[in-house]
């Protein structure tokens, strides 16, 4: 049985100030977290957002048991791990899967433990685990503006080294670009992205914001700059797409605005080489 939405059903959820909140974080949220994908998806790191993702989680949950404020103690508990995975790594002690299978693992292990002792701090468990629309206010619009600028910013400062390294890091090194600082720097990046989009996201599903849009995007161009416009766009349409599903399905955000994602990717998938052809075509054109 076919149900009929009206237009003033469609239009209705804007008309809350936590439904905007919530749409203008998951919009930006896709079109960043679709370019620090791209990044993440060349350098076979795509299990990273997940890792970061659960560590972010156990840093909330320790930040709230000493006392200090979440989202600084998150983020510096998210950049350490980041950057102590990357580190590891490049000892080459062990793969990075394995890194950041353990590091992250263990992080996110101890927010749950920590969760169950002493409860959530300030909201609930769930809503970090699945994203919550209902707890999107200002500050998290203003939180994830300010990353995306300062992301944006830092792609366009680092741009050649981040695109040297992210394809060969050994001959960039040899070449006499900081490898090390390039990796820090995106791995900040990344960290910022993960904490920014961890309200509407939820930490489970943050990987998959960051790897659907980027994969989607490889599969439609070999053009490096056109695959970060393109996930940049799909990202966006996904977050707004998925807030407003979210809204009229009565299901968490997060789940939402993946499965709007994996739309994209059925659709990329199932057309094969035909739709990078037209984009090349394109692109020859102009």
């Amino acid at each position: 049985m076919m149900v009929a939405i009206t237009w003033a059903e469609i239009i209705k959820p804007f008309e809350f100030e936590f439904f905007r909140n919530g749409l203008v974080v998951a919009t930006i949220a896709g079109a960043l977290c679709g370019v620090i994908g791209c990044y993440v998806v060349l350098r076979n790191m795509s299990y990273i957002g997940h890792g970061l993702a659960h560590a972010v989680f156990g840093g909330y949950a320790a930040a709230g048991l000493l006392g200090i404020n979440l989202f600084l103690g998150a983020g510096i508990w998210g950049v350490i791990t980041a950057l102590g995975v990357t580190s590891i790594v490049r000892r080459r002690p062990i793969g990075s899967d394995a890194a950041i299978g353990v590091i992250t693992t263990a992080s996110f292990a101890l927010g749950l433990a920590l969760v169950q002792l002493y409860g959530s701090p300030g909201r609930s468990a769930d809503a970090l685990l699945f994203g919550n629309v209902l707890g999107v206010n200002r500050t998290d619009v203003w939180l994830i503006v300010v990353v995306a600028v300062v992301s944006l910013a830092a792609i366009l400062t680092f741009y050649r080294p981040l695109l040297f390294t992210t394809f060969d890091a050994e001959v960039a090194e040899a070449t006499g670009v900081k490898t090390a600082l390039v990796d820090g720097v995106l791995m900040v990046l990344l960290s910022a992205t993960v904490l920014a989009t961890m309200s509407v996201m939820g930490v489970t599903l943050i990987a998959a914001n960051l790897v659907i849009p980027a994969v989607v995007a490889r599969m439609l161009t070999d053009s490096f700059g056109h695959m970060l416009g393109f996930a940049a766009v799909i990202g966006a349409i996904c977050g707004f797409g998925g807030m407003n599903a979210s809204y009229h399905l009565d299901v968490a955000s997060g789940p939402t605005i993946v499965l709007v994602a994996s739309v994209f990717f059925i659709a990329a998938f199932a057309t094969g080489g035909r739709l990078r052809q037209r984009a090349g075509a394109v692109g020859h054109a102009h």
